[in-house]
């Protein structure tokens, strides 16, 4: 089976970007722009009878759209500068750290689009909800890094893995393998440095405190979608859908972490 991943560019304004991308999912014929010299093969021709991995679902530009749901709707479509139709049996992973039902609210993305990806849809939580996940990914960055950069590195001090284990990381897994990269780099021996005072110094919102342990972090965003969903926690616009968790699991971490609804006001949970 074929697999193969399409990242999708940050800036729907720009027309180079969707023109950029279209060519990338559909391919083109050449001279169908400026710069298309030959003809290209897209990922979804590629990808027939395999799957195509579509990163950063959020930012696809609204003009593109409706090809990416005629694609997953009639399974054809047309390479730029061509009308000939060519089909593909390519199965889509989607993926997105955006929040697509807000978006569709918004109108910045197609309501129809939604629901064809919203067939079976993952919820992976935050880093910062998998701390058990933190050593494991340290040591798999290590070992990659290290490989790469023809080091030997075999000890990570437990000071440095406590200090990691504490931080919320609003950068998910991204800013831990930035960060791992960055430790691998300084260290000039077996035993890694991590670079903790940048840990203190990564971007963070207002209301996070700058040595926020794991506990307060996940106890500030619960209140927060609580306070958001007025304390309704079920339902499609409850604090459960918006963490991405199930009820249950969001009433044992409110008992756990002692949040209770406000006796005035508010709604029932």
């Amino acid at each position: 089976m074929t697999a193969l991943t399409t990242t999708v560019g940050s800036s729907s304004a720009n027309p180079k970007v969707t023109l950029g991308l279209e060519s990338e999912m559909f391919g083109h014929e050449k001279g169908a722009f400026t710069g298309a010299i030959a003809q290209r093969i897209g990922r979804f021709e590629l990808a027939s009878h395999g799957t195509v991995f579509l990163d950063e679902t959020g930012e696809i530009p609204l003009e593109l759209q409706p090809k990416l749901l005629r694609v997953l709707q009639e399974r054809e479509f047309e390479r730029l500068g061509s009308s000939r139709t060519l089909r593909t049996d390519a199965r889509l992973i989607a993926s997105t750290n955006r929040d697509l039902a807000a978006m569709v609210k918004e109108q910045k993305f197609r309501m129809d689009l939604y629901y064809r990806l919203d067939v079976f849809p993952i919820q992976v939580p935050s880093l910062r909800e998998r701390q058990e996940d933190i050593p494991l990914l340290v040591r798999h960055f290590v070992q990659q890094f290290a490989r790469r950069m023809n080091k030997t590195i075999d000890t990570i001090p437990s000071e440095s893995m406590s200090a990691l284990l504490r931080y919320p990381w609003p950068g998910n897994i991204r800013e831990l393998q930035n960060l791992i990269e960055r430790a691998v780099i300084l260290s000039a021996g077996p035993i890694l440095d991590v670079p903790l005072a940048g840990l203190h110094t990564q971007p963070m919102s207002a209301a996070t405190k700058q040595h926020e342990t794991l506990e307060e972090a996940e106890h500030r965003a619960i209140l927060e979608a609580l306070k958001a969903a007025d304390w309704v926690v079920s339902g499609p616009r409850g604090a459960a859908a918006s963490l991405g968790l199930k009820r249950s699991t969001l009433q044992s971490r409110m008992a756990r972490l002692g949040i209770r609804k406000p006796r005035h006001g508010g709604t029932d949970v």
